[in-house]
């Protein structure tokens, strides 16, 4: 890890791409960023009978700081207001909003149900209004929900207590997560009361003025899990047919309940196998397995577990299409299992282990598995992900990928907790605030693997000052 060098000491746009491709990244950054209306990032896009203002979005950002029944709290609506003060003009969904109680991620998870929706509601109201008092025009700002099940990764009463929902027995997320030989799978009807929750939470995210959901397909969620379910007997697993009912039911149950509500979807189009610290130095290695066997429940897979073919994820494509969904929201891996794909990061988390390659070849693994989908179909509207690590090269990177087609969306995720503005700065042509940049110190992590909200403790004033920042920073020490 010491060979790797910071982005910040990367002074310049060719700095970047020379030592990128050093380490076997192909990062494409360009020499001069464009303000609005010239930029790339500033062009509007028309989806259905919706015009979103610019080509930036706003990745789901859990915070842990919802109520036990399920409500936002202060902390949740402070968020919020910051995600419609950024300036960017698509929200992905928001947060990730479980459809029932047992399959919330953690006790303080948002809820959507009927006792909820007001407050729900008065979340999105909130965001709407911060965006109009700090950027103005709403008329081209495009807000959804995304929707959840935490299947495996549920912890619905107890933060340090999974209460899994499993589709299949997978023999190293069993094993990885001490889950007994009794667990039960579900059945077929279990899984059918599910999809008419989702459906029941997408009429009421339409009530509360959403204009879509996501159907949540990644980071080893049920969705997700449901992709690689390939061991799985019966109409829920075996072929990409099978494997897909669930989604297919619950859209036709969306269209049916909720019609005009759009729909879109967010999806690892790659897996790999589960990684573990190394007991020597406590880099990042593979967990131990018959590498002779075919590794077969990575989505996205080769087969290998460790190398990519998107084969199927094409397929996924297509279905969509056929479906009439056009949103979809590209990310990859788990933070659960292989987090250094999913969220490329120099100091990894307190559960974490130190990255077993330069964080930007994650980055470039984003960007290469986005474009390449979006070449498969390019009449799909395309969000892609991973580009917080890339810090203060962030703007010329996202301008490069837009203008080349490679993605019509740049999603932001963990950057925007330190620096919300980040897109109304860039479209503005203002110099960034180098001091608010994420530089992936992972605490926003760390604090919820130790029963913490979730926030920049490093870079946010307001979090800094809470008690919880000691904590953490005793935890990191």
């Amino acid at each position: 890890m010491s060979t790797y060098r910071r982005i910040a000491s990367l002074k310049s746009p060719e700095e970047l791409r020379l030592y990128a491709k050093s380490v076997g990244a192909a990062i494409p950054c360009e020499e001069t960023l464009l303000a609005a209306p010239e930029s790339p990032l500033a062009q509007s896009l028309k989806v259905h009978d919706q015009t979103i203002g610019n080509r930036f979005a706003i990745l789901p950002m859990e915070g842990w700081d919802g109520t036990l029944d399920g409500r936002p709290s202060d902390l949740t609506f402070r968020r919020w207001r910051r995600f419609g003060a950024s300036g960017a003009k698509l929200i992905w969904g928001g947060e990730a909003v479980a459809v029932r109680h047992d399959g919330r991620a953690n006790p303080n998870q948002l809820v959507i149900n009927d006792a909820t929706l007001a407050d729900t509601e008065r979340l999105r109201e909130a965001l709407v209004a911060e965006h109009a008092e700090r950027i103005g025009d709403t008329s081209d700002l495009l807000i959804g929900l995304q929707l959840t099940h935490s299947g495996r990764f549920s912890r619905p009463n107890v933060k340090t207590q999974l209460e899994p929902k499993i589709l299949y027995r997978h023999p190293l997320l069993d094993r990885k997560f001490h889950l007994p030989p009794t667990q039960v799978v579900l059945d077929d009807n279990e899984i059918g009361a599910i999809a008419d929750d989702f459906v029941s939470a997408a009429r009421l995210a339409q009530k509360a003025g959403f204009a879509f959901v996501d159907i949540k397909h990644c980071h080893g969620y049920l969705g997700h899990e449901f992709l690689s379910a390939v061991d799985r007997p019966g109409p829920y697993g075996g072929s990409l047919e099978n494997r897909t009912r669930f989604l297919r039911d619950v859209v036709a149950g969306i269209r049916a309940e909720a019609p005009g509500l759009k729909i879109g979807v967010r999806v690892s189009v790659a897996d790999w196998v589960p990684f573990q610290p190394n007991k020597i130095d406590g880099v990042g290695e593979p967990e131990p397995r018959d590498e002779s066997a075919l590794y077969r429940y990575a989505f996205g897979g080769d087969g290998s577990g460790r190398g990519i073919d998107l084969a199927e994820p094409c397929r996924l494509l297509d279905l969509l299409a056929q479906l009439d969904i056009r949103l979809v929201c590209v990310t990859v891996g788990s933070p659960y299992y292989n987090p250094h794909r999913l969220r490329p990061a120099f100091f990894p988390p307190s559960d974490g282990y130190l990255p077993p390659e330069d964080p930007l070849v994650g980055v470039a693994c984003h960007l290469d598995v986005t474009a390449r989908l979006k070449a498969h179909r390019p009449d799909m509207v395309i969000v892609g992900s991973g580009y917080s690590y890339l810090q203060d090269w962030l703007p010329q990177v996202a301008q490069a990928v837009v203008r080349a087609g490679r993605t019509d969306f740049v999603g932001l995720g963990r950057v925007v907790l330190s620096y919300p503005e980040l897109p109304a700065d860039v479209l503005a042509g203002r110099a960034l605030r180098r001091k608010q940049l994420c530089r992936t110190f992972s605490d926003c992590t760390t604090g919820p693997r130790q029963g913490l909200v979730s926030g920049c403790y490093p870079l946010d004033p307001f979090y800094k000052s809470l008690p919880e920042a000691q904590q953490v920073r005793d935890c990191k020490r």
